[in-house]
């Protein structure tokens, strides 16, 4: 990951981002200029989805959440750049796609400073014909094997010790029959310990109990949680109850 200051913050680029990257190309604005805007998420919050040269990226910014949200929308207290929430998931989304984890590739972050306050930004790359798991539930049902699949790449995230601070159902992306886990906003390397692990999980299962409540034609049910536990504990066989 390398840096480059700009007139009011820092930028945050990995890999194969262009050395061109600006504090232009972190606002929709600029892309809607250039004719490259190809689409966006659903949502309260936008990504927006857009198009460089021969690469395409998810442009996603750092909206606070809770009850704060309703008096600061965007904004968080500076310490360091290397603290900030987008610094701190681009590196974390850097090391885990050079060990071959199903994250997007990391593109670029930015940090633009106000005092005390900073807001942020971050670029990845855009997952070819990538469904959230939500989305793709309304429409069809997974097959055991594909939730067994769904366990096991869970397991294997728990045993490396990364933590998801908001494992749902739609964080989770099926793009070319892969399954992809995506936005590690506070997220971070932990011991691997069956206590987070747990939680974790069953934060995910709230979810899905959320969004069935939403739909009740979503295709899951206890049958494919089981399932999903079976390929869970064939990689982590760690406890998961008390």
């Amino acid at each position: 990951m390398q840096l480059k200051k700009t007139a009011h913050g820092q930028i945050a680029f990995c890999a194969d981002t262009p050395a061109e990257i600006s504090p232009e190309w972190f606002t929709d604005t600029f892309w809607r200029q250039q004719n490259q805007i190809i689409g966006s998420s659903s949502g309260r919050n936008i990504t927006w989805f857009v198009e460089h040269q021969d690469q395409r990226w998810a442009l996603r910014h750092y909206w606070r959440g809770g009850l704060i949200a309703k008096l600061i929308k965007d904004a968080y207290p500076f310490s360091s750049y290397h603290n900030t929430r987008a610094f701190a998931e681009l590196q974390l989304l850097e090391q885990l796609y050079e060990e071959g984890f199903a994250v997007p590739k990391p593109v670029a972050a930015q940090v633009v400073r106000s005092g005390l306050l900073y807001r942020a930004d971050i670029l990845t790359t855009l997952l070819p014909n990538a469904q959230d798991l939500v989305a793709l539930l309304a429409e069809r049902a997974l097959s055991n094997e594909a939730w067994q699949t769904l366990g096991q790449l869970i397991a294997k995230f728990h045993l490396r010790g990364v933590y998801h601070a908001d494992l749902n159902a739609k964080n989770i992306l099926l793009s070319e029959q892969q399954f992809y886990l995506i936005d590690f906003d506070r997220g971070e390397l932990r011991d691997a310990a069956a206590s987070w692990q747990r939680s974790n999980i069953e934060r995910l299962l709230r979810s899905f109990h959320k969004e069935k409540t939403k739909q009740p034609t979503l295709a899951f049910d206890d049958a494919c949680w089981q399932q999903l536990m079976a390929g869970y504990q064939q990689v982590n066989p760690l406890p998961l109850h008390n």
